[in-house]
């Protein structure tokens, strides 16, 4: 393709994604190191018969004109991002001093909200990823084993998780695990504990969160692995059937190789969609006991006073844990192309 035809096929995807990816995050990474103006107050003193007192307002004309001067705020640097609420530097350091043992330093750093997120979001994703591409690539190895007529059936039920809601889906769940669902009422019935709930259980609720998570994105990973056996090389697996190779043998030595491209990808989506965990949060009412850099963040847009500034700190450091996540994927991938050209 001529490079004149390249940049007018590419200049449409260039100019959204400068309009509606570059700009917000110029815009968010700014608003981070700022502050929104307090209001100028004006005291005073009213006096009346019975005694003075002072008296409090806020001079509109003053707040205003500060905003005008100042649209963007006040600046304050590094400041939010050291703050209590996110890296909270000073209470870090003050941990890791009085510490008696490692035990407690990280017990110091879940009371903390940023690291108590941080810990969530990574075991969520960390093991949920790994999960849903075994599972996706168990159910795309039975799918494709069938007959065919019994395929599509079998097709449409795997695919459910993905085509509900998430919203519809994890409250699904949620009801049937409560104590009076049919979940929660056998899980009650096998521990012989008629006061189990996994609501109230801070490790429970991480194992529930975990498995709506790999039940919800197997599907997505189901299908990219189905897709990619119908590429298998017959050829190639005929050969290893006759050389004796077993079924393990043959999915081990021919059916993963083939699919390696396709697992890199499928890592690549969910371990950015994974470290963005929010859903099943707010569906399953968990903030007491779980949350996650994505709530974080709407947590601080709540409300009437919104911390836009805090909301937006915590929005570039994940960024960031997005980009040191998919780092080590990304430069295997591109090892990988160099050596292949």
């Amino acid at each position: 393709m001529k490079h004149r035809t390249f940049f007018w096929f590419f200049l449409p995807t260039a100019t959204a994604m400068l309009l509606f990816i570059a700009y917000p995050i110029i815009s968010i990474i700014t608003q981070s190191f700022y502050t929104p103006h307090e209001a100028v107050l004006i005291v005073s003193e009213v006096c009346d018969p019975f005694g003075c007192k002072e008296e409090t307002t806020v001079d509109q004309e003053a707040t205003n004109a500060l905003r005008v001067s100042k649209p963007a705020g006040n600046f304050v640097g590094w400041n939010i991002y050291l703050d209590r609420g996110h890296l909270a530097t000073t209470e870090v350091a003050e941990a890791w001093r009085s510490r008696e043992g490692l035990g407690d330093f990280f017990n110091a750093l879940g009371n903390l909200p940023f690291y108590r997120a941080m810990a969530f979001t990574l075991t969520y994703t960390f093991v949920v990823t790994p999960m849903l591409i075994i599972v996706g690539f168990m159910i795309a190895l039975g799918v494709n084993s069938l007959h065919r007529q019994l395929k599509g059936l079998v097709i449409f039920f795997s695919l459910l998780p993905m085509i509900i809601t998430p919203l519809i889906g994890s409250l699904i769940l949620f009801w049937m695990l409560d104590s009076r669902g049919i979940l929660g009422s056998a899980l009650q019935w096998m521990a012989n504990d008629p006061s189990l709930s996994m609501k109230a259980s801070t490790g429970l609720t991480w194992v529930m969160l975990m498995v709506y998570g790999v039940w919800h994105a197997a599907p997505f990973a189901f299908v990219v692995f189905y897709a990619g056996l119908q590429t298998l090389p017959q050829d190639t697996l005929e050969a290893a059937r006759i050389d004796g190779a077993n079924r393990w043998q043959q999915v081990k030595h021919v059916i993963i190789p083939h699919l390696m491209p396709l697992v890199t990808f499928v890592a690549l989506i969910q371990l950015m969609d994974n470290f963005r965990v929010f859903e099943p949060i707010v569906s399953f009412n968990a903030e007491a006991h779980a949350t996650s850099l994505s709530w974080i963040i709407y947590n601080d847009l709540q409300g009437e006073t919104r911390q836009l500034s805090a909301a937006s700190t915590t929005s570039v450091l994940t960024i960031i844990g997005v980009a040191i996540l998919l780092s080590p994927v990304l430069v295997r991938t591109w090892r990988d192309f160099k050596g292949k050209t």
